[in-house]
């Protein structure tokens, strides 16, 4: 019977002492699982995405990260603005805020100035100049029609004049979004084609002088 009595008091007294013995104490409960293998994941820096032509705004930002325990969670930002898809979008953590420099991401503010529009091309009733998304075609003839045709993507106007000059074909300057100028004549007009980068579509519009094409 004594033997009974010190067995029931001392399952008693070890179930008082812990709770479950099977699982940590509370205050490690808390602790994210970790493993011993060493990390060998290299710093961010800077990751670059470059999107197609097509793309005009940048509706949001998914980033995937992994937390301590090994499980992946993904965090998503809505951002929605224009962008220009000639250059490339960074995630970065290398620009320095305590000497107060511009992050790469913020442009500063410009100060009105002159538009300096380069020249591409020229006859004797037509020019066209350039100035980043914007084309100048400055002529006294009237114009006929206008549209886009694509593959290669390219704005096709034809202008009112009798003429016979052939074909005319001049390569923009490097860098340039319209990449190439075709004249040709038709019987009662001509035809000018002009080549882009990509894919756009275009607003034209009179100007003193002649005609202006902004892409969009």
């Amino acid at each position: 019977m004594l033997r009974i009595f010190l067995l029931i008091s001392l399952f008693f007294l070890s179930a008082e002492s812990r709770e479950n013995p099977f699982f940590p104490i509370d205050s490690a409960q808390d602790i994210p699982l970790t493993s011993n293998q060493v990390q060998t994941v290299p710093m961010l820096k800077r990751a670059t995405l470059t999107l197609p032509s097509t793309a005009r705004t940048i509706q949001s930002v998914t980033v995937a990260y992994k937390n301590l325990d090994g499980s992946i969670v993904q965090k998503k930002v809505i951002i929605k603005n224009r962008i220009d898809w000639h250059l490339p979008i960074f995630i970065s953590q290398n620009y320095n805020i305590t000497n107060r420099q511009t992050p790469p991401f913020i442009k500063k503010k410009k100060s009105a100035k002159k538009l300096s529009y380069k020249k591409i091309t020229s006859l004797k009733f037509i020019a066209f100049y350039a100035y980043e998304k914007r084309v100048k075609i400055l002529t006294k003839d009237k114009l006929l029609r206008n549209f886009l045709l694509v593959k290669p993507q390219r704005i096709v106007c034809d202008f009112k004049r009798n003429t016979d000059i052939g074909s005319f074909i001049k390569k923009a300057y490097k860098g340039s979004l319209f990449t190439k100028i075709k004249v040709g004549t038709h019987k009662g007009y001509y035809r000018v084609v002009i080549e882009l980068d990509g894919y756009y579509t275009y607003k034209l519009s009179h100007i003193p002088g002649g005609y202006m094409i902004t892409l969009l």
